[in-house]
């Protein structure tokens, strides 16, 4: 046997070493919180030893961050595989915002709040999380662009497509504690219809004293 074909098994078990590792990272973060999440509980959830995630990820910050990239590569592919069976017409958008609304209430965003908050006082955390939230936010900001296909060289679509996200952000954190979904719905309806009026592509109306070349013949 090759060396190279003795190597692969060895990376396919080290990506799958790494997956369950970051997999459960993210399930501690959502059920025991930042404190409650340590690198002896990730291990034993992941049922691989502790050297073995310390050789991947040897401290905290680096297992939670990289846990929390992991997660939004994944969930944003699975948003994209998931629009490819929405409809085209205007019925696309309301479907678009309710799935990116999905995603700032499910167990990604519960991690990252954790980290967030635990960031503002631990400097290390902070310094790690500071440019990674940044990619991801840039990303999530790209992908909704491109699930609305709208038209950001027109005034204000950018900002709109941004203000979308804010206002998802912050409709994930007041649903936190309660159930807010009658609250967001309704919300989620006002906005659609702001939205829709911004990001729609103007219809070319031609001038009523434009007058083409076919016309003069």
């Amino acid at each position: 046997m090759s060396t190279g074909t003795s190597r692969t098994p060895q990376r396919e078990r080290s990506r799958a070493t790494r997956a369950r590792v970051l997999e459960a990272t993210v399930e501690c973060l959502v059920e025991r919180g930042w404190s409650g999440t340590t690198t002896t509980v990730v291990a034993a959830r992941a049922g691989v030893s502790r050297g073995a995630q310390l050789h991947h990820y040897p401290t905290k910050t680096a297992l939670v961050v990289a846990a929390v990239e992991h997660l939004a590569e994944r969930r944003a592919a699975e948003i994209r595989a998931e629009a490819a069976g929405l409809p085209s017409g205007p019925e696309r958008l309301d479907q678009v915002i309710d799935m990116l609304a999905s995603a700032f209430t499910g167990p990604l965003f519960v991690a990252a709040l954790e980290l967030w908050v635990a960031g503002r006082t631990d400097p290390e955390l902070r310094k790690a999380l500071v440019p990674l939230e940044a990619l991801v936010g840039r990303e999530m900001h790209r992908l909704t662009v491109d699930l609305l296909g709208a038209d950001e060289r027109r005034p204000g679509v950018r900002e709109a497509i941004q203000a979308t996200l804010d206002l998802l952000r912050g409709l994930g954190v007041a649903n936190l504690l309660s159930d807010d979904s009658t609250r967001r719905a309704a919300l989620l309806g006002l906005w659609k219809r702001q939205l829709a009026s911004i990001v729609a592509t103007p219809r070319r109306v031609r001038h009523p004293l434009a007058v083409t070349t076919a016309d003069r013949r």
